[in-house]
């Protein structure tokens, strides 16, 4: 039922809103010249990895941006180890922050969900390299389809620590609903809108 409900919610969200697809494409594109989308490497069900799909919020040369940012910002770079974000990221284009903000970057996921790598809800996408910080809680996200959105995504974002979200994850999976995967949905509206915790 949760995969069925995925293929004809990620297929109708995909034809309603691609005009929206069209304009933030063309933003993209004309903001700088490059790429529109960007696919970053998560671990899914199984422990499969793939690409999670994006609209480029960054620059191009992003790393080398990164790097020169943490070698004269400190701060800086202990905040990306404890939290793999930065509330200040130099790396991010000005159609990218508002992208962000909206969560607008994150509407190309509808893909993955219609590839079977992602559900419309469920556990945050991890990186490969953030799996090992999870521990024993890493099994959760090997046994569900990550979320395009989720409790997390409700709950505050950025703004939530580690420990916060593996406790939400982890809750989700061992007792997940359909009705609260409506619930959820129906919650992520308001939530998008106040944009908190999104950078």
């Amino acid at each position: 039922m949760k995969r069925s409900f995925d293929l004809l919610g990620a297929a109708f969200g995909l034809v309603l809103l691609s005009p929206l697809f069209l304009l933030i494409a063309l933003l993209v594109k004309f903001s700088d010249g490059g790429r529109i989308f960007y696919g970053h490497r998560r671990v899914g069900r199984d422990g499969n990895p793939f690409y999670c799909l994006k609209f480029r919020t960054m620059v191009e040369d992003g790393d080398a941006v990164l790097a020169a940012h943490f070698a004269a910002n400190p701060e800086a770079r202990a905040e990306w180890i404890a939290t793999r974000k930065l509330q200040k990221d130099p790396r991010v284009t000005r159609v990218g922050a508002v992208l962000r903000k909206l969560s607008l970057d994150e509407l190309p996921q509808l893909v993955n969900v219609l590839r079977g790598e992602m559900s419309l809800v469920g556990p945050r996408p991890v990186v490969t390299d953030e799996i090992e910080r999870y521990g024993p809680a890493a099994v959760y996200y090997f046994r569900s389809r990550p979320g395009l959105t989720g409790v997390w995504q409700i709950s505050g974002r950025n703004d939530v620590s580690y420990d916060d979200r593996i406790a939400f994850d982890r809750h989700y999976v061992e007792n997940w609903s359909f009705q609260k995967d409506i619930v959820i949905i129906l919650k992520t509206i308001p939530a998008v809108c106040a944009s908190r915790g999104s950078y």
